[in-house]
Order: structure tokens, then C-alpha cells, then sequence
């Protein structure tokens, strides 16, 4: 199951990036590419998958980079910016780690699968929100992951357990959750910090959280990111330059990195999603008109 799982995962990275570089490729043959400065994407890019890497997650200090180097992108595009640009590299993370993976198949496949199932849901959900309520939803969420990673960060959430698997009526719950949080994905809602609890309180060993996120995250969000490309709902530029760079830095962080104060750098992110956060609030509550990306 798990061998059938990594191919899965090759084969969803190619027809992605086939359905990816395609849109992005005619888009530009059509000069409806967006403006932008190459480097904030580079940076962007690199950056948040390095870390993302390490299990720090991307989808957060994405937003705020969007924000500090005042990205041409609307608040309305963020969500499927986010999954369509992420989703090589970090299905790329998935294909690095599932391999070394202990946590037994049933599990990992029905919960990965759960979220899959969820982000189609949902990205049909978020693809028709108004820009305010996409604001709303990614404010209050964000806020949501900062607490939960701050309670992680103080040792108040559960430090897990050694089950390498879920039964019975925990897989059922977990499976239902899994769910949610892959729904959430699509309106720009990092999977990593609550997928860490669900797994943690349900009393699994911690290593099992790498292997779940990871499989999760890198088969829902090309599901997601292909109906976000068909509602040409994301900036195009933007995506495309982040996903190159995020691969770079995938390949850094997996091979060359041995170690970082995970710690701090966990403080600095819930530092980070808070701002993000009350930046997405504020925005929603004063009702700016929203931004059009210029295009070149």
C-alpha cells in the first residue's frame, strides 16, 4: 500500500505540473501574466518551502511575504495562489519522506485520502467567495493556527504517544477531522499545526505527524490546485516562480540540513501568523476595495 502510494504521488506530480506549467505557459503567450518583481517570488519561494521542509509549514508566512513585500496579488487570489504554487513542492517533500515512514498503511492511506476528498469540496467552495469573506475565514483561522501552535510550543498540547496507527473509533474521528482540514487547505489554511494535535492527542508517536501531513498536503493540494487552475482563480506569475524556487529549497532543507532550533524558529511563525492574521482581519472589517493584480 505504501509502494502504491508513492507512485501515486510520482504520477500526481507530473500530471500537476503538465496541467500547471501548461495554464501558466498560455497565459503568457496571451500577456496575461501579472506584474511582478521576480525576486519577491524567488524569495518567497524558497524560503517558506525551506522551512516547510523542516515542519514549519508555508502556507502562513506565505501570506505574510505576500503582505511585507506587497506582492501583486488580491486578497480574493491568496488561497489558490497558495495551494497551485505549493503544490510541487511540497508533494516533492512527500516523495523524500513517505519512503522512511513507519505509521501503518490503513491509516496513513484513509486519513491522507480523507483530506483529499475534503480539499475538492472545499476548493469549489472558496473558488466562488467574495474577497471579504475569504479574508474573514483566512483571519480568524490564522489566529486559530497561532494559538495552536503557541499551546504546542508551551507543552500544553498532548506530546502523543507510541501507536504507530489509528482503530476503530479514533480512525473514524480522525478520518472526519482529516476531512475539515483538507477543506481548509483550499481557503489558504496551513494543515501542519492542527494535523500535529489531531495526531498528538490521539496518542500516536510524533514521528507518525511528518508522513500524514506531508501525504496529505501533496495529494490534496494538486486536486485542489487543478480546480483552482480551471477557475483560473490564482496569480499565475507569482505561483509559477514560487513553485520553482520552493523546489530549490525543498532540495536544501531535505538533503543538506541537518539541524535548526525548530523551536525558535516555531515562536517566530506564531509571531508571524498572528501579524498575518489581524492583517487579513483588518483588511476584511475597514472593506478596501479590492486590489486588481496589474498585468503585463
Amino acid at each position: 500500500m505504501i509502494k502504491a502510494l508513492q507512485i501515486l504521488l510520482y504520477a500526481a506530480f507530473i500530471i500537476y505540473a503538465i496541467i500547471f506549467f501548461r495554464d501558466v505557459f498560455k497565459a503568457k503567450k496571451e500577456d496575461r501574466l501579472e506584474e511582478e518583481k521576480i525576486w519577491k517570488p524567488v524569495a518567497t519561494g524558497f524560503i517558506t518551502n525551506f522551512f516547510d521542509t523542516l515542519g514549519i509549514g508555508s502556507f502562513a508566512p506565505t501570506v505574510f511575504f505576500f503582505k511585507a513585500f506587497k506582492h501583486n496579488i488580491n486578497d480574493k487570489q491568496i488561497p489558490a495562489t497558495l495551494n497551485a504554487a505549493d503544490a510541487l513542492p511540497v508533494m516533492f517533500e512527500a516523495i523524500i519522506f513517505i519512503q522512511a515512514t513507519n505509521v501503518e498503511p490503513i491509516t496513513l492511506v484513509s486519513l491522507i485520502a480523507s483530506a483529499v476528498v475534503g480539499s475538492y469540496v472545499g476548493a469549489g467552495i472558496i473558488s466562488k467567495l467574495n474577497e471579504r469573506n475569504i479574508q474573514l475565514i483566512m483571519g480568524f483561522a490564522l489566529l486559530a493556527s497561532a494559538l495552536l501552535f503557541l499551546l504546542s510550543v508551551l507543552g500544553i498540547v498532548p506530546i502523543g504517544g507510541t501507536a504507530l496507527g489509528l482503530h476503530g473509533g479514533k480512525l473514524i474521528a480522525g478520518i472526519a477531522i482529516f476531512f475539515v482540514l483538507g477543506a481548509l487547505m483550499t481557503a489558504g489554511i496551513g494543515l501542519y499545526a492542527p494535523a500535529m494535535v489531531v495526531v498528538y492527542s490521539m496518542g500516536m508517536d510524533p514521528s507518525a505527524a511528518f508522513p500524514i501531513m506531508m501525504g496529505s498536503c501533496a495529494l490534496l493540494m494538486p486536486v485542489a490546485s487543478a480546480k483552482f487552475v480551471k477557475e483560473d482563480a490564482y496569480a499565475k506569475k507569482n505561483a509559477f516562480i514560487i513553485a520553482i524556487s520552493g523546489l530549490v529549497g525543498v532540495f536544501i532543507a531535505a538533503f543538506f540540513v541537518k539541524s535548526l532550533p525548530t523551536e525558535k524558529l516555531t515562536i517566530l511563525v506564531i509571531i508571524v501568523v498572528t501579524v498575518t492574521a489581524f492583517m487579513m482581519l483588518k483588511a476584511a472589517f475597514t472593506n478596501k476595495k479590492p486590489k486588481e493584480p496589474k498585468v503585463s
